[in-house]
């Protein structure tokens, strides 16, 4: 099958004539980057131009096609049908009928290898599916192995602490999860016209598959919908292979979840483990990783409306509820709809109406609960385990409580037919959805408009036509995905049973009139919130995250499961070595303006004193006499002043400018702002009430400032309490003369006037005063109050303050968005880059030698 992102490769056809094409890749200009960008100022469009047109496409892979197999008794050959069922083809109403859908996934079915290939070739012809045809030994690792007996159930909450509770973690498991997902990354490139198609991917069984499409199409526009819970991070944080799913799951545009929950503990892992940070900007949560912002989105799915009330409008399904009505005539029927498997609550539930038949000896004979159990997706012994205590609960209960010709219990082992159940929707007066952990659980929504009726289901209902009151009532479990959204539901807690029970009795006895505000609630918002709407939704969010690519230049690094994408502005780029010493050395009045922390020095050390390199490489840069060097840190000037001691000539700026010194012999200045800090007296007491509160915060007290420090505390509790401390100071010091800001891991309280930003100034004015204006400007540092540095040197460079030949570099340190630019990856990038430079210093001073030149003066 060929790709549609290399069809134009092949086809050597005249297009000349017009007709429909795909779009010819763009060329790789730059080694290592892809441009997305056109030059449309250096020439005029031909008129003879052809503008192609694009048939848009959704392409969707899931671990299963909607698609059910069955093979023909006579010609002994597969046959194919859509599974109407399948949410994956549901989704589809959400779009244009213009809209092309690819579908990757498995088939249900074991095909033989030697008819796979005609398969395939007809899957894709007749329905636009691409089967994924796995090796059985791989399939049982991947599905029954890790996704279903490892990965689901831990993301249920449900760690295997014995071998005897749960599968534990496997590595040759988790290799055919990352295989698995490699056939089906396989499958998507071999469909994909990159430049043109959305990818949606569903579930937990792919969560690595967006690494391998991101390393092979930087730009792949991918979306990712998780449809079960994800764990909170004490639950995640087990799991080995934690760092590496998280990547994958980031390298995509859009992550969807079900519920805010779902999202927060994502959110969390992402700061716990990765040191991840979110925003909420104008209503979008997002997530800055290299360069590019990953959306997510929260939005439970719904439910197709058409199929249902076409399954309402048969009349066979009339004839089977009016079968049912007669059969549990003068009975209040709850209905449970669950699969067969561990965390559905099923026995609890049982549980539940025993307790509550016992305490109510009237209801007795008249209520009844009927469970209909669908077909387990997985086997075994956990499934044979809850299959014993469910029989053992129904026997005890209809034991005790049953009679002659009247059971409290009706079990009805699946598979059940959708219009069967759409029969029993109709007639219960209450459905039980008792799950102690579930993604979603579309059961209320079915039940909510099946109890809206048909003019099919009213008749057979005995109901006074169309006017007729409608009214349901919902039992939820406060654990699964739907429970949000169902307002006018009686919530609980699952594992109480006796809360359970109330809930039971609440339903049976609540009047009419309140059964029908209820439903009247849920029915507006099912019907507004349906399996369209969710798609659309997502979809719209998709492009709308993507849209980030066409400003972008990306490209990627990394390997293995650890590969992703940098994207970076068009003007924003890497710091090249060769290109700023061939500059440094054309120039001859140099300032060179570092930040400390997280620039020269890794932020992480325990140790925070410069190692011998770092002073090697200052002494470097200072013993050429063309060349100023300021280290222009927030530390106080006792901290810097001991640490660079060995340095003569080094000059250095504390406190963020407040204190500054030309070289070693030079007396410490400030700033000569009028200061007034008597408002230290007023934060200091705050600020340890707060550390007293956060394990792992601390003070540091500076001459002209005073700081927060939560690096140590718990990441979530320390910047809640960093977001307090910053509002309870701004509100507190309105009108003092100081500013308060929050920076990487610190809140800090300093004066009014005092920034990086103004020794920039200060420096490069004193320099042009003494007739050496700068004619190269370096300037590096890597957090927030660095870019008050990039911001001063974009000024001065627009009011020409500084020589027209004059090299300026503002670099900061790590790829995120900044006013500088070009950044360096790391503290090791920044101290090659300056042996660089001071190597070239070395090699011209070796040449030509010069008088050494200083620069004193007031800043």
């Amino acid at each position: 099958m060929l790709s549609r992102s290399y069809f134009n490769l092949l086809n050597l056809d005249d297009y000349s004539s017009g007709g429909d094409r795909a779009r010819i890749p763009r060329v790789i200009s730059v080694p290592g980057i892809i441009s997305d960008f056109d030059d449309h100022d250096g020439g005029v469009e031909s008129d003879e131009a052809i503008t192609p047109v694009h048939q848009e496409r959704r392409i969707i892979v899931a671990n299963q096609l909607p698609l059910k197999a069955y093979k023909d008794s006579e010609s002994n050959k597969w046959c194919f049908d859509w599974d109407e069922d399948a949410l994956y083809l549901q989704l589809k109403d959400g779009f244009s009928p213009d809209v092309e859908f690819v579908y990757v996934g498995c088939l249900r079915v074991e095909i033989d290898p030697l008819e796979q290939e005609e398969v395939a070739q007809f899957l894709y012809e007749k329905f636009k599916c691409v089967p994924t045809f796995l090796p059985s030994n791989l399939m049982n690792k991947f599905y029954h192995g890790f996704c279903k007996h490892y990965l689901w159930p831990l993301f249920h909450y449900m760690l295997p602490f014995t071998p005897d509770h749960g599968v534990r973690f496997d590595k040759d498991m988790w290799q055919a999860y990352v295989s698995a997902n490699k056939v089906f990354a396989d499958k998507v490139m071999e469909v994909i016209n990159p430049d043109e198609d959305y990818v949606w991917v569903h579930d937990y069984h792919l969560m690595v598959l967006p690494t391998f499409l991101r390393k092979r199409y930087n730009r792949v526009k991918l979306g990712f919908f998780l449809h079960s819970p994800f764990p909170s991070s004490e639950i995640y944080r087990t799991l080995p292979v934690r760092e590496e799913i998280l990547r994958a799951l980031l390298n995509c545009d859009l992550i969807g979840f079900h519920t805010f929950d779902y999202a927060r503990h994502f959110l969390s892992c992402c700061s716990r483990m990765l040191g991840l940070d979110y925003q909420s900007k104008r209503g979008y949560i997002g997530l800055d990783y290299y360069g590019r912002t990953v959306s997510i989105k929260i939005l439970p799915v719904g439910i197709q409306l058409g199929q249902i009330k076409s399954i309402m409008s048969l009349p066979d399904t009339a004839k089977k509820v009016k079968e049912l009505k007669e059969k549990y005539d003068g009975k209040t029927v709850l209905l449970g709809v669950d699969d067969m498997d561990m965390f559905k609550g099923i026995g609890l539930k049982f549980q539940a109406l025993g307790q509550l038949l016992d305490e109510n000896p009237r209801y007795r004979g008249s209520v009844v609960l009927v469970q209909i159990m669908n077909s387990p997706r997985s086997q075994g012994n956990d499934i044979q385990e809850v299959q014993n205590e469910i029989n053992k609960v129904v026997t005890e209960v209809n034991r005790r409580y049953g009679s002659t010709g009247y059971e409290p219990i009706v079990c009805i082992n699946g598979p059940v037919s959708f219009q069967e159940k759409v029969a029993y929707y109709a007639i219960s007066e209450c459905v039980v959805v008792n799950a102690v952990r579930d993604g979603m659980n579309l059961v209320p929504y079915k039940y909510t408009v099946c109890r809206q009726g048909s003019p099919y289901l009213d008749e057979a209902l005995g109901l006074e036509g169309s006017a007729a009151p409608r009214k349901s009532v919902i039992i939820v479990s406060e654990f699964i995905g739907c429970s949000p959204s169902l307002s006018g539901a009686i919530r609980v807690n699952p594992w109480n049973i006796s809360c359970v029970a109330e809930a039971m009795h609440s339903a049976i006895s609540m009047p009419d009139s309140e059964k029908e505000l209820r439903h009247e609630k849920h029915y507006k918002y099912v019907t507004s919130h349906d399996v369209a709407y969710w798609a659309r939704s997502f979809d719209q969010d998709l492009e709308r995250a993507c849209a980030q690519y066409y400003q972008k230049r990306c490209w990627g690094i990394g390997f293995g499961l650890n590969s992703r994408v940098v994207a970076l502005g068009p003007n924003f780029r890497k710091l090249s070595v060769e290109h700023i010493v061939s500059a440094y050395k054309n120039t001859s009045s140099r300032l060179i303006l570092l930040d400390y922390d997280g620039t020269m020095m890794p932020q992480d050390l325990v140790n925070k004193s410069p190692c011998q390199e770092v002073i090697s490489v200052l002494n470097g840069l200072c013993n050429d006499p063309m060349n100023v060097v300021f280290i222009v840190s927030g530390r106080g000037k006792d901290s810097l002043e001991k640490w660079f001691s060995p340095c003569e000539r080094l000059g250095l700026s504390a406190e963020h400018g407040y204190f500054t010194r030309w070289t070693k012999n030079s007396a410490w200045e400030s700033c000569g702002l009028a200061v007034d800090l008597s408002w230290k007296n007023l934060v200091l007491p705050i600020m340890e009430h707060y550390t007293e509160a956060t394990d792992g915060s601390s003070i540091e007290q500076k001459e002209s400032a005073l700081v927060w420090h939560h690096q140590e505390a718990d990441p979530d509790f320390g910047t809640w309490q960093a977001k307090e401390l910053l509002d309870h100071l701004e509100s507190v010091l309105a009108n003092d003369p100081v500013v308060v800001k929050r920076g990487q891991h610190i809140v800090e309280v300093k004066p009014q006037g005092v920034s990086k930003g103004v020794v920039v100034e200060n420096l490069m004015t004193t320099m042009r005063n003494t007739g050496k204006p700068p004619n190269f400007v370096l300037c590096i540092g890597d957090d927030r109050s660095d870019e008050d540095m990039f911001e001063s040197i974009a000024s001065s460079v627009a009011s020409r303050s500084l020589p027209d030949t004059a090299e300026v570099f503002a670099c900061t340190v790590g790829q995120k968005p900044s006013m500088a630019k070009y950044y360096l990856d790391d503290t090791v990038d920044v101290i090659k880059m300056l042996q660089g430079l001071s190597a070239a210093s070395a090699h011209q001073l070796l040449k030509s030698p010069h008088n050494q030149v200083s620069f004193e003066g007031s800043t």
